[in-house]
């Protein structure tokens, strides 16, 4: 099994969950930055690692990730992506899809959404900024 092939059995788990909190998000933003290259469309990555950012350092969920994916796409503008890093965390969907499902892989998915986040730490304040100007985190409690 590959690991896009293990990408698609984890969307096929957590789209099968209904779950509130929809973690679905931020397996497909940590896919998305683990995966991005340089012919990525700017918009896919940038969502992606503030996605990241959004969950890993402010507790969003990724039902709250979405909100902000869509808040933001009212207003496009030039979506900061700056160099991609080389390293993209140490935790792979592979990895995450071994974990039994439940509360085991649900939290692997954070935990991989987390290793994948701190790969992109350099894009922390071009990721701050943007969403700080655009309101998207002084409406979250």
């Amino acid at each position: 099994m590959t690991d896009e092939d293990a990408y698609h059995e984890i969307c096929a788990y957590t789209l099968t969950l209904g779950d509130a909190a929809f973690i679905h998000q931020h397996v497909v933003d940590a896919w998305a930055a683990q995966q991005a290259t340089s012919a990525s469309k700017p918009i896919k990555v940038c969502f992606a690692v503030l996605g990241l950012y959004l969950h890993a350092e402010h507790g969003f969920t990724g039902r709250e990730v979405q909100l902000a994916h869509m808040h933001l796409a009212r207003a496009p503008e030039a979506w900061p992506v700056g160099p991609l890093p080389s390293a993209r965390g140490d935790i792979t969907a592979l990895q995450v899809l071994a974990a039994p499902p439940g509360a085991a892989r649900d939290a692997m998915i954070s935990a991989w959404a987390g290793a994948v986040w701190s790969a992109y730490l350099d894009h922390r304040p071009a990721i701050d900024a943007m969403l700080r100007r655009r309101g998207v985190l002084r409406t979250h409690s």
